[in-house]
């Protein structure tokens, strides 16, 4: 188990504490999502959004994300120097430094000069590298470090994969949260895929649902081995992850996959389904995720498709803050757990009988012994976490540290053209051509590995694909277009690409990986950074063999961004098969 030591957050609810906070008891509810003057200036047709910047945080030049990261950790710093500890930070986002991108396609556009500073600020990690650069200005070297780019399970990912840092005793404090700002890019992106509201608030579990609303923020927790130092808010119990292995952009309609995460998690906790209070729902108010969630929750908690369980549905209240999401709302929960609160989800309307039935319409009292929290994302990455209060019982590690092997490794040059590329992993021509250069590239990395170990073997297991430039190119096209044609035309089969864990959760359908599906990139280093994940996901027994790919796809803006910034990256991709050494 481990403990919350505290929290530093910063959403469309305000800063510090009253960013997590569910309101007083008896509250009814509300949201903090708005009309929003800059996406309606930018032509989108559901201009609404929950917004940090601007309204709790000045904007001072500065990228956004790299304002909020850095304003969550502020409140945490002294606790950090103070205790003098081998220290881990595991941080997701979804977009990262895209605000500084949006810069840099706008000036490549008319023809200006790329300076090294905009380069740099364009990457995905450049404000997790401006959070590790604060804490060395503190005197604090991060014994290990991790950026998930898994879209909107990241943060959710990340708290897990710090759980397993301090089980397996490779940190002693450990960082661990999301962040995400609201872009005209991503918010283009989501209109095009018929995904946002267009009267806000969002209304998740009613049949008149029409989508979300996005928002931005960052949150930070401090964790620590449980029992180990004084003064927890709360402890987090269980971790499990997934991969659905089933559509790019929409989850498994049967809820399977993120059953198992949830499965997972409540096995990690050694908890009873029953003793579950609350479930705070990943509730994106959209046709296809809320019924999916009510049969992953009436599977994993063992209740019955007619039965409820209490749920909460934040996005409804502080927007979809993507990476920060599971962050923000596993903070939201933690309130809920030391306050006994059951919170709040706003949105009226009729209960739509196959969504998940257990929202309130304003805060009321409960004692809460559990919180399952569940986070979904494009590519079908899963995760969930298992809260209990602070003065729960310390169990004791199920697992111990498990022996973790290199069974193979392989070094890829570049993929072949599509006609040869279809016939050695099985994917038809046609889908191929709709992908972007990193999926053709992974894909190529997986068909390599399964000739010589067979697809048999490869089905189940987990994927990490890591990489420094990610998907730099086909973000450059889509912005374009957006340019071009207005934010009210977006592409929506481009943007799918955009997000870096496209290519993990197209190799996923492609060779059925069920497993932690991941993507990350911490910076140059990512192809090992992806490694040494995986050999942590395996040796803690999150799975019994994880498939490791380091890419790096060749391009124009790729090269642009490599020479300017400049990252030391070798184009092309690896591929390792990690496994438990028996």
């Amino acid at each position: 188990m481990i403990d919350v030591l505290a929290i530093g957050a910063v959403s469309p609810l305000g800063l510090d504490a009253s960013a997590w906070s569910n309101g007083p008891l008896g509250a009814a509810a509300s949201t903090a999502i708005a009309h929003d003057p800059t996406l309606a200036a930018a032509g989108l047709k559901k201009p609404f959004s929950g917004r940090v910047i601007g309204r709790h945080l000045s904007p001072d030049g500065a990228d956004p994300a790299t304002t909020m990261l850095l304003r969550a950790l502020s409140p945490l710093e002294g606790a950090i120097v103070a205790a003098g500890a081998r220290l881990g930070v595991s941080v997701g986002t979804s977009s990262g430094g895209m605000a500084s991108a949006e810069r840099l396609f706008s000036a490549r556009r008319a023809g200006e000069e790329i300076s090294p500073t905009l380069a740099r600020a364009a990457s995905y990690h450049a404000p997790f590298r401006a959070l590790l650069d604060r804490l060395l200005a503190l005197g604090v070297a991060p014994a290990r470090r991790a950026h998930l780019l898994t879209a909107c399970s990241s943060s959710t990912l990340a708290i897990g994969l710090a759980m397993r840092w301090l089980s397996l005793g490779e940190c002693d404090l450990v960082l661990a949260g999301g962040y995400d700002a609201l872009t005209i890019f991503v918010a283009a992106g989501f209109e095009a895929l018929g995904a946002t509201t267009a009267a806000p608030p969002p209304r998740p579990s009613r049949l008149e649902r029409d989508g979300m609303s996005l928002g931005e923020g960052a949150a930070l927790l401090l964790l620590a081995r449980a029992g180990e130092r004084p003064s927890a808010i709360a402890r987090l119990a269980g971790f499990g992850a997934s991969g659905d292995a089933v559509h790019l952009t929409a989850p498994d309609r049967t809820g399977s996959g993120l059953a198992r995460a949830a499965e997972r998690a409540l096995e990690d906790a050694r908890l009873a389904p029953a003793e579950i209070g609350l479930a705070s729902v990943h509730g994106t108010s959209t046709p296809f995720n809320d019924p999916m969630e009510a049969k992953a929750l009436a599977r994993a908690l063992e209740r019955g498709e007619g039965a409820s369980v209490p749920i909460v549905a934040s996005k409804a209240t502080i927007g979809h803050t993507l990476g920060a999401a599971g962050a923000l709302e596993t903070a939201l929960a933690i309130d809920a757990l030391m306050r006994g609160v059951l919170p709040a989800t706003p949105g009226e309307g009729t209960l739509d009988p196959e969504a998940p039935s257990g929202v309130r319409a304003g805060n009321e009292a409960r004692a809460l012994s559990a919180v399952l929290k569940l986070s979904s994302a494009f590519g079908g990455a899963n995760a969930a976490l298992v809260l209990t209060p602070a003065e729960a019982p310390v169990v004791a590690p199920a697992r111990a540290r498990l022996g973790v092997r290199v069974a193979v490794s392989r070094s890829i040059a570049g993929p072949p053209d599509l006609a040869e590329l279809a016939a050695r992993c099985g994917v038809a021509r046609e889908k191929l051509g709709r992908m972007d250069a990193t999926s053709h590239l992974a894909l190529f990395a997986l068909a390599t590995l399964a000739e010589e170990v067979g697809r048999d073997r490869l089905k189940g297991a987990g994927l990490v694909v890591g990489s420094c430039l990610a998907t730099i190119d086909v973000n450059g096209a889509y912005d374009d277009n957006l340019h071009r044609r207005g934010a009210a035309h977006a592409e929506a089969r481009r943007f799918a690409y955009t997000t870096p864990n496209a290519a993990a959760g197209e190799c996923a359908i492609a060779f059925g990986l069920t497993g932690p599906n991941v993507a990350v990139g911490r910076g140059p280093d990512a192809w090992l950074e992806a490694e040494e994940i995986a050999r942590d996901l395996v040796a803690a027994g999150d799975a019994e063999r994880i498939v490791v790919v380091g890419l790096e796809a060749d391009g124009p803006l790729a090269r642009l961004q490599a020479e300017r910034a400049p990252f030391e990256v070798r184009f092309g991709a690896s591929v390792r098969l990690i496994e438990h050494d028996a």
